[in-house]
């Protein structure tokens, strides 16, 4: 993925000075973001080593819509057009799916994964139980920890009590979760 966004990269690069910023973004966006975004899902638990691979393209993209130099620093740069980095992304992207699963806006067999710990028998009484938090299943191998039976309600029990608790609409979720990861 990162060799074929580098090449979409040199080549939208070639052209650049024909095109405006806003062309430049949305080439960007079009190519480059939404390979990032694409099967996110498998992003989870891959290794450090591959997602910077993967964060370094994002970085030469941000730098390509900005106009910023090399040995700039970047985190400025991301914040600035809202892009967040890779790992916060696959996160950000795990926390929407399990929303729409708990609010009933996902296929009923993703939703399945997604087990409120209320609804677990003799956990009914624990103090997690009021706090919206989900029941992690236990698995044996490193694979069964990607699954998104395991890091989906991961991720949701990671989030703050008053996020995982408020009832808002997909884009005031998304909005808070945004700023969150951000910080």
């Amino acid at each position: 993925m990162s060799r074929s966004g580098f090449l979409q990269l040199r080549h939208l690069r070639s052209v650049r000075q024909s095109l405006t910023p806003a062309a430049t973004k949305t080439l960007i966006h079009a190519f480059i973001s939404s390979r990032l975004d694409y099967c996110n899902q498998l992003l989870v638990g891959v290794s450090p080593r591959l997602l910077d691979k993967l964060q370094s393209l994002q970085n030469t993209a941000a730098r390509l819509v900005t106009g910023t130099r090399k040995l700039d620093h970047i985190t400025p740069v991301l914040q600035e057009i809202h892009w967040l980095p890779v790992r916060q992304r696959v996160k950000f992207r795990t926390a929407v799916l399990v929303f729409k699963c708990l609010h009933d806006l996902a296929p009923a067999y993703l939703a399945d994964y997604c087990q409120s710990t209320t609804v677990t028998a003799g956990r009914t009484r624990l103090c997690c139980a009021n706090t919206q938090q989900l029941a992690v299943p236990r698995t044996n191998t490193g694979y069964g920890d990607r699954s998104l039976a395991v890091s989906g309600p991961s991720v949701w029990n990671s989030l703050p009590t008053a996020l995982r608790m408020s009832d808002c609409s997909l884009t005031t979720f998304r909005t808070q979760l945004k700023t969150l990861l951000f910080m």
